[in-house]
């Protein structure tokens, strides 16, 4: 008991100042909670919102149907087909690590790789973990839904190459987007477990055939298991594309290069029109259609064949004897020959101190332009180049598209070689020499060409004078070309015609270099050519077949058939096969006969756009 008036006064105060203290704490824990109150119902209204309803109503895209590739005739090349692929979404596995034990006891998968996709994903982002899963796996799945909260199946299409590694360097592959390609997607078109074309065809078109994603709202339960559509956006399929390959003569090339590596090329001499489109080896774009592993990537990165090269647009070889072609048109439109002049060949030609070699020990005696074409005599073009000089040679060369970009633009391209006596001062930092005029004159030296090159050189020759751009869609101009595609080489059509009968001496005439095409079904017309790997030595009695393959010669055949209305142009390089006549020319023809065949089944022409090119008809004297 307070005895004192001043002691229960003291007690008032303390209490009272107790008192202050509570109501202040009470007031502001209020206010704390009115702002976050206000904050979560006012500020992040919106986003909990929506992240409720998602506890409901999930958003599910659907894909858009990837276009069909389609050869000229309309067959299929490359399409899509259904395949389940076991997905989950983070926000509603229970627990990650055991819900990826239960499913590996039945798929294969990296258990340390999809958990860590799974941290990094977002709450509501599919992460897959499987794709194209057998129908026991599809069971599996299904019998354990209620143990695999979180785990959907997805019926998703996946590229189908119906052929196999057939034309592969052309129509390219798909593989998953990568994070620098998903940066550039500022129309948020791609998601980051979206397929794109990285290659090819597949590439370069991926705008037109991928189709537009459509969206679907679905109700579900919390384990993620879908209760209920409640609307759709349907998605857009993308377009087929017909290309302009016959799948018949594709298919054939790729049959007589079995065993061999290469390449080959033929097209429409008057279009450009790419028929068949062959590098070897090659490699299956069906490796890529679900992402291909590490283990196979590696497997085609580091196999010493260079599956992945594609030695149509980007192998660079010395053209050997095919450089005559350009030689013979530079000579006769410079006036250095005519059509009646000869050089005479005793097997060799002396330059200063060195002599040069023909094929032929023996020599081939005295020769016209026509002559040295047909029986690809060298001392001929030594001397026909020697008088010419490189920088006229070069300057013919351009004209028939060699040194330059051939502009199919399906992927990088190289333009080969053509050298000048600017260039090796710029590059070489040494005056040309005349020895290397001689050597160059016959394909070899510095001189390098691609296959794509060759094609339409040999269209050019074909079609009376014309250079012609390769194209793989009917009608429509490549990247960067210019006008309708077609280049007049302005070389005479004197020229051209002496050098259409000589290539046509090639075969028909007596010690024609490919004389084993003589008893073909067609009239054709080609020159061959075997380019050196290595220079052999002076007196080196070793055969081209005794080398090490890696050492052995190139064989080439530039081509062209019927000879008096050429439907197709043909463009062979078998690499370390050897001579020409022997390896290259018999892939040419089994080319050749199949288009030519078909045309002749069909009865007409298997032309997609219209050729507005004139055929130098006249035969062979």
């Amino acid at each position: 008991m307070y005895t004192t008036r001043s002691e229960w006064e003291e007690f008032l105060e303390h209490r009272k100042s107790k008192s202050a203290i509570f109501a202040l704490l009470v007031i502001l824990g209020f206010t704390v909670i009115i702002i976050r109150l206000w904050h979560l119902q006012i500020i992040q209204h919106s986003a909990l919102s929506d992240r409720a309803e998602n506890n409901r109503i999930r958003q599910v895209t659907l894909d858009g149907r990837r276009g069909k590739i389609l050869d000229r005739n309309g067959d299929a090349l490359v399409d899509s087909r259904p395949s389940f692929q076991l997905s989950v979404i983070p926000e509603d596995l229970e627990n990650p690590k055991e819900t990826l034990e239960l499913l590996s006891r039945r798929v294969e998968f990296d258990m340390d790789e999809k958990l860590k996709e799974i941290k990094k994903a977002r709450s509501f982002e599919s992460v897959v973990i499987k794709r194209d899963i057998t129908r026991e796996q599809v069971a599996f799945a299904e019998e354990r839904r209620l143990d695999l909260p979180g785990v959907h199946l997805e019926i998703k299409a996946i590229r189908n190459y119906i052929h196999n590694d057939i034309a592969s360097h052309l129509l390219g592959y798909l593989s998953i987007i990568t994070p620098k390609q998903l940066a550039k997607d500022t129309k948020s078109v791609y998601s980051r477990n979206d397929f794109v074309g990285q290659y090819g065809i597949e590439k370069k078109y991926e705008e037109s055939l991928r189709g537009l994603k459509g969206l679907k709202r679905i109700e579900v339960d919390a384990t993620g298991r879908q209760l209920k559509l409640l609307g759709q956006e349907p998605s857009k399929s993308g377009e087929d594309l017909r290309i302009t390959i016959d799948y018949k003569t594709q298919a054939a090339a790729e049959k007589a290069f079995e065993g061999k590596m290469g390449a080959a090329i033929a097209i429409d001499p008057d279009t450009g029109e790419i028929l068949a489109y062959v590098s070897k080896p090659s490699y299956d774009p069906n490796m890529f259609a679900l992402g291909v592993t590490a283990k196979d990537w590696k497997s085609l990165v580091n196999n010493k064949f260079h599956p992945l090269q594609n030695r149509l647009s980007q192998g660079q070889y010395p053209p050997g004897s095919t450089f005559k072609i350009v030689v013979a048109a530079a000579a006769l439109e410079e006036g250095i020959i005519n059509e009646s002049s000869t050089y005479y060949c005793p097997g060799h030609f002396r330059l200063g101190r060195r002599t040069y070699r023909c094929w032929k020990r023996g020599g081939h005696g005295s020769m016209t332009v026509r002559d040295a074409l047909i029986q690809s005599c060298d001392v001929f073009f030594y001397n026909a180049g020697l008088k010419l000089g490189i920088n006229k040679i070069a300057r013919y060369a351009n004209a028939f598209g060699l040194g330059r970009y051939p502009k199919i633009n399906l992927g990088p391209e190289k333009k080969g070689l053509i050298p000048t006596t600017q260039w090796k001062k710029k590059y070489r930092k040494e005056p040309w020499i005349k020895g290397e005029t001689v050597s160059c004159s016959i394909g070899q030296g510095f001189v390098l060409t691609t296959p794509a090159q060759q094609a339409r050189m040999i269209a050019a020759v074909a079609n009376g004078g014309t250079l012609v751009t390769p194209r793989i869609i009917p009608g429509q101009k490549n990247k960067n070309e210019s006008g309708s595609g077609r280049e007049p080489m302005n070389i005479s059509s004197n020229t051209i015609q002496i050098i259409r009968e000589a290539l046509r001496g090639v075969v028909a005439a007596p010690h024609g270099t490919a004389w084993r095409l003589r008893d073909g079904p067609y009239s054709y017309a080609g020159k061959t050519g075997t380019s050196q790997v290595i220079q052999m030595k002076k007196d080196d009695p070793m055969k081209n077949e005794e080398l090490d393959f890696r050492f052995r010669d190139h064989a080439w055949f530039v081509s062209f058939a019927p000879y008096d209305d050429p439907k197709i142009a043909v463009a062979v390089i078998a690499e370390h096969a050897g001579h020409g006549g022997a390896a290259a020319a018999p892939i040419a023809q089994r080319i050749m006969d199949t288009y030519l065949d078909g045309i002749e089944k069909t009865g007409a022409e298997k032309r997609i756009g219209a050729g507005n090119g004139r055929h130098v008809t006249e035969n062979i004297h």
